[in-house]
C-alpha cells in the first residue's frame, strides 16, 4: 500500500517549548525534508504571525524538487463568510496550491471553546471547505480531538467528516489532539470511520500516553494513506508521533511505500540536522537514528555482533544512516577491545592482540574503579589502546606544568588568565592567555603554545564541557568527571578528565582531546 507523509515540524513542531525557528531555519529544513522525499510539509500559519506571513512571502521564490508546502489554518470563524474571513484569506493569499484547516469535531469543544451550536460548527467546515475548493486549492481538513469527540458522541463526531466530505475535501485527517488515545481505542475507531467515509483518511497523534508512533501504526494498518508527524517527535507538551521512528517501521518492517527507497538512508542525517537547527540536543536514545540505537556494551552482546550483526541488531543501522558502536567499560570483554584495536587500524599479530587486550581490560577496570567512563570517551580510549599496544609511543609534547588564575576585578567582572609550560622536540614553550572562564583561558593557551608546531590543531573546536560530580555526599572535596567534545571539518571526538579538582579533570581532558587529534595525523 502506498502511503503519504505529512510534516508539521515547521509548525506543531514549534510549539515546542525551548524551540524558535527563525525564517531562515524554517527554509533550510524545509529543504532537507523535501530532499528526504516527505510528501507534504506544513510551513506553518500565515495570518496568525507577521514571521510566518512572511515566510510563505519568501517560499514563493523558492523550489522544491517533490514536496507540496502546505498553509496551516482554521475553519472560519462563527456567524462570518469565509470571503470575509482574514485568516482565510491569508490562506488564500499564502501562495501555496495546499492547505490544511482544522475544525471541531467534539461537542465539547464545540459548546465551551467556540460557544457556538453544533449546527453552526458544521457550517463553519462546510463553508470554508466550499471557499477553498472554489479557489483550486488542494484541502487536507484536520478534525481536530476527534477521537476524544466520537468517544463523547459519535453521530455528531462522524457528521463533522461527513460534511467535510461532502464539501469536496481531499483529504479527512483524524486527530488525536490531547494525545490520550491507546492503541487498541484508535484502531476499533478507525475502522468504524473507515466504514462510513470514502475521502482517503489521515492520521495525527500526540504522544501524551507514549503511544503516538503505535497509535499512527494501527491507524495505517486499519486504512489511513496520510500520515502526520514531525521530525524527532518535537510537538507541543510530550510531542508529536515521530517520523524519524514511524518511516523505518513503516516501510522497513511492515513493507508500505513511502519515501524512496534509496532516502531512508538519509533519516539519521536529517534528524541530527534538524536537532542542531532547533538548539535541542539528540535524544542518544532515540529508536533507529539516536547516537546509541545500536551501541553494544556488554561482553557478550560484543563477541556475537562481531560474528554476526543479526544477533544484537533488529536491522542494519546503516540503512537508515546509522552506524554500530562498540562501548567500553568494566563490562567489556575481550572481543570489544579486539574490535576496538581493528577500528583503530592498529595491526598487530594474533597472539599479541590477545596480549594487549588482556593489558587493555585491565587497565580500564582500574581506570573505571576511579571515576573515568569510557563508552563516550571515545578519543582518550584511543589514547589508552595506542599507549598500551606499543613500546614505540612517544608524545608529541611533554607538559611541565600550567597554572590558572581567576579573580574579580572593581567592576565586577571575573577575569580568567592561564600560563602552560610545555616541550615540543625539546624546543620549551611558555604562553599565557585569557579566557571566558579557566577552562576556556587554559585551552587557549594550549592551543597558542601548540599552534606553531602543529596548525592542524586551529581547525579544532571545542564543542561541548560536561561536568558530574561522581560523589554528591563528598560535598565540595568530591570527585568530578569532565567530558570535553572537540570537532574538526571532519569528524568529532570526546575525552575524559576525572579528579577532585575540576581545573584538573579539565585539563586531563583538553590535552587528551589535543593528543588525539595530533594522534590522527601523525600515527603517533
Amino acid at each position: 500500500m502506498k502511503i503519504k507523509y505529512f510534516d508539521t515540524t515547521l509548525r506543531d513542531g514549534a510549539q515546542m517549548s525551548n524551540i524558535s525557528f527563525s525564517i531562515e531555519d524554517k527554509i533550510k529544513i524545509l529543504h532537507q525534508l523535501d530532499t528526504l522525499g516527505i510528501d507534504y510539509i506544513e510551513g506553518g500559519w500565515p495570518g496568525a504571525t507577521p514571521k510566518d506571513t512572511l515566510f510563505f512571502k519568501k517560499m514563493t521564490k523558492e523550489k522544491l524538487k517533490h514536496a507540496k508546502l502546505v498553509a496551516f489554518g482554521s475553519t472560519v470563524k462563527k456567524h462570518t463568510l469565509p470571503s470575509r474571513d482574514k485568516n482565510i484569506s491569508a490562506l488564500v493569499d499564502s501562495g501555496v496550491k495546499s492547505v490544511c484547516v482544522f475544525g471541531k469535531s467534539w461537542d465539547f469543544h464545540v459548546r465551551e471553546a467556540l460557544r457556538t451550536t453544533l449546527e453552526e460548527n458544521l457550517r463553519m467546515i462546510k463553508t470554508t471547505i466550499q471557499y477553498l475548493k472554489r479557489k483550486k486549492l488542494e484541502v487536507i481538513y484536520d478534525a481536530e480531538h476527534f477521537f476524544d469527540g466520537y468517544i463523547s458522541n459519535s453521530s455528531y463526531a462522524i457528521e463533522t467528516l461527513l460534511v467535510a466530505q461532502e464539501a469536496g475535501s481531499d483529504f479527512i485527517t483524524l486527530c488525536d489532539t490531547n494525545g490520550g488515545m491507546l492503541p487498541s481505542k484508535v484502531k476499533e475507531i478507525v475502522a468504524e470511520v473507515r466504514k462510513k467515509i470514502n475521502t482517503p483518511l489521515g492520521i495525527h497523534t500526540h504522544n501524551d500516553t507514549g503511544c503516538a508512533v503505535a497509535n499512527t501504526i494501527v491507524a495505517v494498518e486499519e486504512g489511513c494513506e496520510l500520515v502526520q508527524g514531525t521530525i524527532n517527535g518535537y510537538g507541543e507538551r510530550c510531542g508529536n508521533a515521530d517520523l524519524c521512528v514511524l518511516i523505518p517501521n513503516l516501510q522497513l518492517k511492515l513493507g508500505y511505500k513511502g519515501i524512496p527507497e534509496e532516502n531512508i538512508k538519509k533519516l539519521t542525517m536529517v534528524s541530527r540536522y534538524v536537532s542542531e537547527i532547533s538548539n535541542i540536543v539528540p535524544n542518544d536514545y532515540q529508536p533507529y537514528v539516536g547516537y546509541s540505537a545500536f551501541a553494544h556494551k556488554g561482553g557478550v552482546h560484543v563477541s556475537a555482533v562481531s560474528r554476526a550483526a543479526a544477533t544484537y541488531e533488529h536491522i542494519n543501522p546503516e540503512v537508515i544512516g546509522n552506524s554500530r558502536r562498540i562501548l567500553v567499560s568494566e563490562y567489556s570483554g575481550r572481543a570489544t577491545i579486539l574490535r576496538k584495536l581493528q577500528e583503530a587500524s592498529i595491526s598487530l599479530p594474533a597472539q599479541e592482540q590477545n596480549k594487549i587486550a588482556k593489558k587493555v581490560l585491565r587497565e580500564l577496570k582500574r581506570r573505571e574503579s576511579l571515576g573515568y567512563q569510557y563508552e563516550v570517551a571515545d578519543g582518550s580510549f584511543a589514547l589508552i589502546l595506542h599507549k598500551s599496544s606499543t613500546s614505540k609511543y612517544k608524545p608529541l609534547f611533554e607538559i611541565k606544568s600550567f597554572r590558572v588564575i581567576v579573580e574579580k576585578i572593581n567592576n565586577g567582572q571575573v577575569h580568567s588568565e592561564a600560563a602552560v609550560k610545555l616541550k615540543v622536540n625539546n624546543v620549551e614553550e611558555y604562553t599565557v592567555a585569557e579566557g571566558d572562564g579557566p577552562v576556556n583561558a587554559l585551552d587557549n593557551a594550549l592551543r597558542k603554545a601548540l599552534n606553531k608546531f602543529y596548525p592542524e590543531l586551529e581547525k579544532v573546536k571545542l564543542t561541548d564541557f560536561k561536568v558530574r560530580v561522581i560523589d554528591p555526599k563528598a560535598g565540595t572535596a568530591a570527585k568530578v568527571r569532565v567530558l570535553v567534545e572537540s570537532r574538526d571539518e571532519k569528524n568529532e571526538w570526546t575525552t575524559i578528565g576525572v579528579s577532585e579538582n575540576i581545573i584538573e579533570a579539565s585539563w586531563q581532558a583538553l590535552v587528551d582531546s589535543i593528543e588525539y587529534k595530533l594522534l590522527e595525523k601523525h600515527k603517533i
